[in-house]
């Protein structure tokens, strides 16, 4: 196991090191249905909610991850009333076949509380992987979601400050007008 974890570290990394963020916008629509980490049913409709849904992929095994996660938090609170929603997905705690994996959803859980997250957390699901997880390949990764389930801007990969967010928040809301 951690010579598996090793390996994939060091892919992270690389892909950490030779990624940039593309600019292209999706015109493909990310639908979704799953539960979050208290079993409430979440499905894509709650895009419709937001002008903007910010999807932040993480990982229990992520130290940038978790440490991002507090300013997430405040980003989150901050930005409500500006129809901004985050969503994070703990894309670890399922195993190939989409099945949760008890003891990492705990330490999930564990996570987001010691960080301060009240925003949902959304179990990942098999259909997620081959659709809006496709191509994902280094956590924290996050993306962002337009109110009719469409991505807007860039795909980010690796951890990013509050004011930082914030800066790519305004702008995106800027665009959504």
């Amino acid at each position: 196991m951690k010579k598996i974890l090793t390996v994939f570290m060091l892919i992270a990394a690389a892909t950490l090191l030779f990624a940039k963020d593309g600019n292209k916008t999706s015109t493909q629509k990310f639908a979704f249905e799953s539960v979050d980490l208290d079993g409430n049913k979440i499905t894509s409709d709650i895009y419709s909610n937001n002008k903007i849904t910010m999807i932040n992929i993480w990982g229990t095994f992520c130290g940038p991850c978790i440490r991002e996660m507090p300013d997430l938090a405040k980003l989150s609170e901050e930005n409500k009333s500006k129809g901004v929603e985050i969503i994070g997905i703990p894309i670890d705690i399922i195993d190939d076949w989409g099945r949760v994996n008890p003891s990492l959803k705990t330490e999930a859980l564990m996570i987001i509380d010691t960080t301060g997250v009240q925003y949902k957390n959304v179990v990942p699901t098999i259909p997620m992987f081959q659709t809006m997880l496709r191509g994902i390949q280094a956590v924290p990764a996050t993306f962002f979601i337009d109110k009719n389930g469409k991505q807007i801007g860039s795909v980010y990969f690796g951890s990013r400050s509050q004011k930082d967010w914030q800066k790519i928040i305004d702008k995106l809301l800027e665009s959504q007008k």
